[in-house]
């Protein structure tokens, strides 16, 4: 494989959870791989007043994740790595940075190349490449620049956009790396490939055979400590917005030319353009929002969102949706996408559901009753990552039951045994250049575009309704309305691939 160049990346907000969390050991795991570069430093960027040795201990030496790992590799790993103490919001701050990236390029000679990664809130994410460009640090006549931002991009479609402008002030469109760790993992990657790459499924990939398509992203946790962050977001802003929306796209898109960023996002863009906005009239009965309410757990008494440390006592934010959408071109005239999120639910899923249309020859009827025996094909996404497809088959014995069988490959069976993680990838993508799996600016607002309204007419209307579910269910009960056609309902997984059913335990 193809090693990056030698390059320099720069996290701000180094100090910050994510950094020690995932940043440093997806970086680690690349350096054990040996696909870092043979000239390559990490410099990590923060107001905390840490010295190298301090930033070393913090995320490497001091960290779990090297536990087991021999103390003559974490010292040859953590050598790699330095800090800078800076105000990424003072601009005359930025010489300090732009001098200690100089004298680590002579010291370990190091090509004027340079990756800087976002991981600050939100704030800052227009301020940074500002002061980026006060020191030449992103000048690309010596060297490439490249920029990674993490979610959330934009609050609502006019913050959005405003980032965006604000960002190609200082930086050109393909220096600026979208991240959403949704789009590395293993399995949402493989969709392309399960479509394209089969005969037996991109023939049937279209309205003609398809009744209607599921992603469901199921969280069986609550906001944990994040109450007062959580309740100015929202399950919409959260996980549909950038997340689910870019997983729709995958499935829904057309083949793209070739595989590579351009083509891709360009059918991602496509697909975005042609979802059939809302009107006002649909949002109260396309959209069901919910929170979850006080419940009991295996005996535990589980509080309600509205008691959470940081939640309003009288928030009306949802920690659960559901909606239903179409989108207006040939391959899905009439075809509804379903897409549902939600916190303490009975269990951690993610995964997408193409459900197939039923047999027009209804030939084994009188055996099979009201048994619903579609065809799905379901990708899960976490855990378990892997593929399953259920058909019908024949109960052994006399006459012609139908019963509902699985079939099922799961990505830990592959010989290698390597599954990389989500930032892993996705940080290698970066350093190689290769922006296929990070989300560009116009289909970013497109999405928005899509979203905006529904998050208007709630301001707008504030005694809509928010359905009330008992933590460890799976939501209202008002979501399973959304699902049109007869013996069609929402899929209820449980944590392993093939097992499902009414319920799973947290």
């Amino acid at each position: 494989m193809k090693k990056p160049d030698n390059h320099i990346l720069v996290i701000f907000g180094a100090s910050g959870d994510l950094t020690a969390r995932k940043l440093i050991p997806a970086v680690h795991k690349l350096f054990c791989q040996e696909f870092l570069p043979e000239n390559f430093a990490v410099l990590g960027v923060s107001r905390s007043n840490l010295s190298d040795e301090d930033f070393r201990k913090k995320v490497v030496i001091e960290s779990s994740f090297l536990k087991d790992t021999n103390p003559d590799d974490i010292k040859a790993f953590a050598d790699k790595l330095f800090y800078c103490s800076i105000d990424p919001k003072e601009q005359d701050q930025f010489s300090t940075l732009a001098d200690r990236i100089e004298a680590l390029q002579a010291e370990m000679n190091i090509e004027p190349n340079i990756i800087f990664y976002l991981s600050t809130p939100p704030s800052l994410y227009p301020i940074i490449p500002e002061n980026l460009s006060t020191v030449g640090l992103n000048d690309e006549n010596n060297g490439w620049k490249r920029v990674i931002i993490e979610k959330p991009f934009g609050y609502n479609l006019n913050t959005a956009q405003s980032l965006n402008e604000s960002l190609k002030q200082s930086l050109s469109e393909r220096q600026i790396y979208r991240i959403d760790h949704y789009l590395g993992k293993e399995t949402v990657q493989n969709v392309l490939v399960a479509r394209f790459a089969n005969s037996i499924f991109e023939p049937l990939w279209n309205r003609n055979y398809i009744h209607h398509i599921e992603i469901s992203a199921a969280e069986s946790v609550g906001v944990e400590k994040r109450g007062g962050y959580y309740d100015t977001s929202g399950a919409l802003r959260d996980m549909v917005q950038n997340h689910l929306l870019q997983v729709a796209a995958l499935i829904g898109m057309e083949p793209p030319t070739h595989v590579d960023s351009y083509h891709i996002r360009n059918e991602k863009l496509k697909f975005f353009q042609s979802i059939r906005p809302y009107q006002k009239a649909d949002i109260p009965t396309h959209v069901i929002r919910g929170q979850y309410v006080e419940s009991v757990i295996n005996g535990e008494k589980v509080a309600g969102y509205r008691n959470e440390s940081g939640v309003d006592p009288e928030s009306r934010t949802e920690t659960y949706v559901a909606m239903k959408f179409f989108v207006d071109n040939w391959r899905w005239a009439g075809v509804p996408f379903y897409i549902r999120t939600g916190k303490k639910l009975p269990t951690r899923v993610t995964e997408a559901v193409i459900h197939f249309n039923h047999s027009p020859h209804h030939l084994f009827k009188s055996y099979q009753g009201v048994t619903n025996t579609n065809n799905q094909l379901v990708l899960r996404i976490q855990p378990s990552e892997g593929i399953l497809m259920k058909f019908g088959m024949k109960v052994p014995g006399a006459g012609f039951e139908v019963k509902t069988v699985n079939m099922d490959f799961l990505y830990s069976s592959l010989a290698s045994g390597n599954l990389p993680d989500a930032y892993e990838r996705l940080l290698l993508d970066c350093m190689l250049g290769d922006s296929t799996l990070y989300a560009r600016g116009d289909s970013v607002i497109a999405a928005w575009e899509f979203i905006d309204p529904i998050l208007q007419h709630w301001e707008n209307n504030p005694k809509e309704t928010v359905y009330g579910y008992p933590a460890g269910t799976w939501g209202p009960n008002n979501a399973d309305s959304l699902i049109e056609g007869d013996n069609f309902q929402w899929r209820y997984p449980c944590e392993n691939l093939a097992d499902d059913g009414d319920y799973c335990e947290l």
